[in-house]
């Protein structure tokens, strides 16, 4: 596996705004979409291609396509589908599946609710999303459901992260590539990444 933090200055500036705690809500749920927007056209910059002819209006031309690999988008609820939208405007073909995740407030274990998926998710490169990767639980659970789904190409996609939750991701799915636009410094006593941007979810849905 490889961790890729992303540095592009488009991906910091906007992270930047991202964390700001007068940024309203409206501007934050549009930050997030954009930020994994370019955090997508990252994170597939190696799918697989095949050369194919085309007829342009002067002649034929060699070019290059996606050779049929299928993909899947799956959201972390709730957060992770605020970074849904920007990445199937640009792989519109993806199916997209969710898994529903509460963090218990004491334990601050993951709790499933909710998985839904498609049916030959086997058979895709299924990219899971989630704004934060904190303790790293729920992103393991989510990636645990989807082997047991058959999964055996699977990317996670995160816009903060921590030495915590990368360890924890890693240890458990060494085989799984995470790709997020910030490694920030730590956990508090609380489980919050820090500085990071307090909670994603309610900052994106306007819930505190």
């Amino acid at each position: 596996m490889a961790v890729h933090v992303l540095d592009h200055p488009l991906i910091q500036h906007k992270l930047a705004v991202l964390r700001n705690k007068e940024t309203p809500v409206k501007e934050f749920r549009e930050l997030i979409s954009e930020i994994a927007g370019l955090m997508c056209y990252e994170a597939t910059r190696n799918l697989p291609t095949e050369e194919v002819l085309v007829e342009t209006p002067i002649t034929t031309a060699k070019c290059r396509m996606l050779s049929g690999k299928k993909l899947a988008i799956v959201p972390v609820l709730r957060a992770g589908l605020g970074m849904v939208d920007s990445m199937v405007d640009l792989i519109p073909s993806a199916k997209i599946g969710h898994i529903g995740l509460y963090r218990d407030p004491v334990t601050h274990e993951p709790v499933e609710y909710y998985c839904k998926l498609p049916e030959d998710i086997e058979n895709r490169v299924t990219f899971v999303v989630d704004p934060m990767l904190a303790t790293g639980g729920s992103a393991v659970a989510a990636i645990d459901f989807l082997k047991k789904h058959g999964c055996k190409n699977i990317v996670m996609m995160n816009i903060i992260g921590c030495p915590e939750g990368i360890k924890t991701v890693t240890e458990a799915h060494p085989d799984v590539d995470i790709y997020m636009a910030a490694c920030d410094e730590k956990l508090n006593d609380h489980a919050y990444i820090v500085p990071g941007l307090g909670d994603a979810g309610d900052r994106i849905f306007g819930t505190k």
